[in-house]
C-alpha cells in the first residue's frame, strides 16, 4: 500500500514523498529508521488537512455506520453457515458505499487466496482499526466468529450512539449562537447605518448605549472583512495545530478542563475504555493486549498515555486498579470496583457495569447541558436582541416625539 509523507530531515530541512508498506505503522517505522522526523503520513489517495473533515468532500470516507451495519450482517450470515468468501461477496454486491464495496471486495480476494479474515481486513488499517482485527482473530482462534461479529456490531453501536449523541449537544448551541451573530452582523450593515443618518441629523443628544451600537456598526462596515480574515486564520491554525501531537494533547487536555463539558468527555472516555475492555476479555484476548488496543481507540491523547503506562504496569505485574488508582482521570469508585472484580474474579462482569454506567452517566450529562443551555440562550439573545432594539428605537421614538 502506498503512503505519502512529509518529513523533516537531519539537515532541518522539509521533504515530501512516498512510500510502500503494509501498514501506516511500518511506514512510519520505515521513515524512522531513515532518522527523518514524521510530520505526517497518510494513505495515498485519502484527504488530509483543513479539508479532510468537509462531508460532501469525503464521500468516500467509509463511516462508523456502515462498519456497524457490515458486521452485524456478516454475523447474521455466518449465523446461516453462509461461507466467509460468500459471506463478503454478498455484502459488497448490497452495500451502497463504493469505498467499503470497493474494500470488501479486496477482502473477498484475499479470502479466496487462502488467507484468514483477520489477515485480509488487517490490509485495510484506515477503515478496521487494530481492535476490530484483534477481535475478528481471536474470534477466528476460537471459533466463536459469528458471536465476534455481533459483539463487534453492538459495541461500534453503542460508541457511535454516544458519540453521536455528545457532538450533537455540542453542536445544537453552536448553531443557534452561529445564526444569532449572523443576524446581528446583517443589522449592523443593513439596518443600523441607515437609522443613524436619522438619528445623527435629528440633532438630539445620542444616548450612551445607542453611540456604542452606531460605533461598533461602523467597525463592522469598515473593519468587518479583517476580522472575518482574522478568523479564517483562526481557524487553519487550530485544525494546522490539532492535526500535530503536541497540538492534539492541548485540545485534548482542554476538554478535560472546561466545567461540564469535561464532566460529558471525562465520562464517555471512561465509558469507552470500560465497553472496550469488557468486549476484548469476553472475547479471550489477554489484558495486556486490550489494554494496548484500547489506547487506539480511546480518542484522548490523555487517555492514551495513561493506558500504555498502564500496560507497562500491568506487564511488570502490577493489577489494572493498582495502575489506575495513580491517575486523577480514574475516579475512586471506578478503580475500587476493578478491584473487587480482579479479588472475586469477575471483571468483566464488572467492566460491563461500569460500561453502562459511565453511558447512563454520559447521557444524564448530555440532558443537563441541554436543558442549562436552552433557557441561557433564550435570555442570552432576549437581552442581546432587546438591547439592540432599544438603543436605536428609544431615539427614533424621540425624534417622532419631538416631531409630534
Amino acid at each position: 500500500m502506498l503512503y505519502n509523507y512529509e518529513v523533516v530531515t537531519s539537515l532541518g530541512e522539509k521533504k515530501k514523498g512516498a512510500i510502500d508498506a503494509v501498514s501506516k505503522d511500518l511506514a512510519i517505522l520505515a521513515l524512522q529508521k531513515r532518522n527523518f522526523i514524521v510530520l505526517s503520513v497518510y494513505e495515498d489517495g485519502v484527504k488530509t488537512g483543513l479539508f479532510a473533515h468537509i462531508p460532501f468532500l469525503n464521500k468516500g470516507k467509509v463511516a462508523m455506520k456502515d462498519i456497524v451495519m457490515m458486521s452485524r450482517q456478516i454475523s447474521t450470515l455466518f449465523e446461516s453457515q453462509v461461507s466467509a468468501l460468500k459471506a463478503f461477496n454478498l455484502l459488497a454486491s448490497n452495500t451502497e458505499n463504493k469505498e467499503l464495496v470497493k474494500i470488501l471486495n479486496e477482502v473477498a480476494e484475499d479470502i479466496k487466496s487462502g488467507i484468514t479474515i483477520s489477515q485480509a481486513l488487517a490490509k485495510h488499517d484506515s477503515v478496521f482499526s487494530d481492535f476490530y482485527v484483534n477481535m475478528v482473530k481471536s474470534g477466528e482462534e476460537s471459533g466463536k466468529l459469528t458471536q465476534t461479529f455481533s459483539y463487534l456490531a453492538d459495541y461500534l453501536d453503542r460508541q457511535y450512539q454516544l458519540t453521536t449523541k455528545t457532538k450533537n449537544a455540542l453542536i445544537y448551541p453552536a448553531f443557534v449562537i452561529g445564526v444569532f451573530v449572523l443576524v446581528m452582523v446583517m443589522m449592523f450593515v443593513f439596518i443600523i447605518p441607515k437609522l443613524s443618518v436619522i438619528i445623527k441629523e435629528s440633532g438630539q443628544e445620542i444616548p450612551m448605549f445607542t453611540r456604542i451600537i452606531m460605533g461598533a456598526s461602523d467597525f463592522v462596515l469598515n473593519y468587518g472583512i479583517f476580522v472575518l480574515i482574522f478568523i479564517a486564520i483562526g481557524i487553519i491554525y487550530i485544525v494546522r495545530i490539532n492535526s500535530t501531537k503536541k497540538g492534539e494533547k492541548y485540545i485534548d487536555r482542554i476538554k478535560l478542563k472546561i466545567p461540564l463539558i469535561k464532566e460529558i468527555y471525562g465520562k464517555l472516555y471512561l465509558s469507552r475504555i470500560s465497553d472496550n475492555l469488557d468486549t476484548m476479555l469476553s472475547a479471550g484476548i489477554p489484558i495486556v493486549r486490550s489494554i494496548e488496543l484500547t489506547s487506539d481507540v480511546v480518542g484522548n491523547s490523555i487517555y492514551k498515555d495513561i493506558l500504555n503506562k498502564t500496560a507497562l504496569d500491568v506487564k511488570s505485574g502490577s493489577s489494572l486498579s493498582e495502575s489506575f488508582s495513580k491517575y486523577e482521570e480514574f475516579p475512586p469508585i471506578m478503580t475500587g470496583m476493578i478491584r473487587v472484580g480482579e479479588e472475586t474474579g469477575s471483571l468483566g462482569n464488572i467492566l460491563k457495569t461500569l460500561g453502562h454506567f459511565y453511558s447512563r452517566a454520559v447521557n444524564e450529562a448530555i440532558d443537563t447541558l441541554v436543558g442549562l443551555i436552552e433557557p441561557f440562550m433564550i435570555v442570552f439573545l432576549g437581552l442581546g436582541v432587546g438591547i439592540l432594539l432599544a438603543s436605536i428605537l428609544v431615539p427614533i421614538y424621540n425624534i417622532a416625539g419631538g416631531i409630534g
